[in-house]
């Protein structure tokens, strides 16, 4: 196998990881709401989201079309690619380095409990490396697409969302609250269900569209994917690994949407999850590459602020703020030191040592996870007011708390 075929298979498994890590940091945009209300249990919550992400995922190309043309300049023509880059070896070494950039970002942020942006990880990974490498961003995509989409879904969300609760309790006041409740609970099935197909269209695509970058800049692909289309493999295969790391869960940042951000009711869930999917569906419509995180998390806040005497925890939202604003910078950070170090190694060695390295940190952050660990067992235990971790106080500080327990 040469050098750029063992390359390219190392990026392509790491997109799919990539995938995979995607599917369970955003499951609970989509069934956090439900799952807290108990309109659906756990466990039946993220195998829904799983197949709806599956079907969702052969939806549309949109998306993955912008993720090849609005991130990276990156020539087609083989001697233009050779001149202004260096190569295919060096293009995929570098879309490399960025997928490993949001794969480390999204295990972070999932192992804290933070609901951060999967697609902004991936930008931000991408414009690292590209930066790194000397590669031209394409900044009026960037902005068009990614930026002035990521600043104005969570206001457009939490307003629709916070109407649309406003009206839920106007409408249904004089229906008693556990009717109200209970008849909800049915509607946030139909609305959840809706989200974890947007999720699969929108989300799905973006790494068909950074194997469809690679697979074009190696001369595997047609660059005009909009007429072509998408070969089975890439779609069936992503739509499988997201699929996959939906039905796995990502329960710590279930847990931080569902019980940490508003104590959440039927109706309020209904209402942020309808306001989620209209949103998500129509950006995935215009090939907008938009944060499902941000959409889900702008909903769930206006459901907080259309409902009278609601609470809504605002030290939990800012970190969840601060997490989405050092996204791109933090990913691009670690997409450029980790193109630095493929670049410098060189060639398949380079890639192999990428992909050590990620493995490496991937297995730690996945271990320092399950010394604490939240599942379906405890992601509706009460909400640590104090510490805001999405690690209950039983499981942090296990000795103390035993002797409260006996008492």
């Amino acid at each position: 196998m040469s050098a750029e075929m063992l390359i390219l298979v190392l990026l392509i498994v790491t997109a799919l990881g990539f995938d995979f890590t995607n599917g369970f940091h955003d499951t609970g945009n989509a069934m956090a709401t439900s799952i807290a209300t108990g309109a659906l249990k756990p466990k039946v919550a993220v195998a829904i989201a799983g197949v709806l992400n599956l079907v969702g995922a052969f939806l549309s190309v949109e998306v993955a079309t912008t993720v090849t043309k609005d991130v990276l300049k990156l020539p087609t023509d083989p001697t233009q690619l050779a001149t202004d880059v260096g190569g295919p070896i060096t293009a995929l070494t570098l879309i490399s380095a960025g997928l490993v950039g949001a794969i480390i970002w999204n295990l972070l942020t999932w192992l804290l409990g933070l609901p951060s942006s999967s697609s902004h990880a991936l930008f931000g990974g991408l414009i690292g490396a590209g930066l790194a490498a000397s590669v031209a961003i394409n900044w009026n995509g960037v902005v068009g697409k990614v930026i002035v989409p990521a600043l104005l879904a969570p206001v457009i969300a939490g307003l629709v969302a916070a109407i649309g609760t406003m009206l839920i309790y106007a409408i249904t006041n004089v229906i008693a609250e556990s009717k109200k409740e209970k008849g909800f609970r049915a509607g946030q099935v139909a609305t959840a269900s809706l989200v974890s197909l947007a999720h699969g269209t929108g989300d799905a695509q973006k790494t068909m569209g950074v194997i469809a970058l690679a697979l074009i800049v190696t001369g595997h692909l047609s660059p005009d994917i909009e007429a072509n289309g998408l070969p089975f493999w890439v779609i069936a295969s992503c739509a499988i690994a997201i699929a996959l790391g939906t039905y796995l869960g990502g329960w710590r940042i279930i847990r931080t949407l569902g019980k940490g951000l508003v104590e959440i009711s039927a109706p309020q869930g209904m209402a942020a999850e309808a306001a989620s999917a209209s949103i998500i569906l129509t950006s995935s419509a215009a090939g907008m590459a938009l944060s499902t995180t941000h959409v889900a998390t702008g909903s769930i806040l206006g459901t907080g602020l259309g409902r009278k005497g609601a609470e809504v925890r605002w030290a939990v939202a800012g970190r969840m703020a601060l997490a989405w604003i050092t996204t791109l910078p933090a990913a691009a950070i670690v997409g450029a030191l980790s193109y630095f170090i493929a670049h410098i190694i060189g060639g398949a060695a380079g890639a192999i040592t990428l992909f050590v390295i990620l493995a490496i940190l991937s297995g730690f952050m996945y271990w320092r996870a399950q010394q604490q660990k939240v599942d379906a067992s405890n992601v509706n235990a009460e909400w640590d007011d104090e510490t805001h971790s999405p690690v209950s106080a039983e499981l942090r500080n296990p000795t103390d708390e035993q002797p409260k327990q006996q008492a």
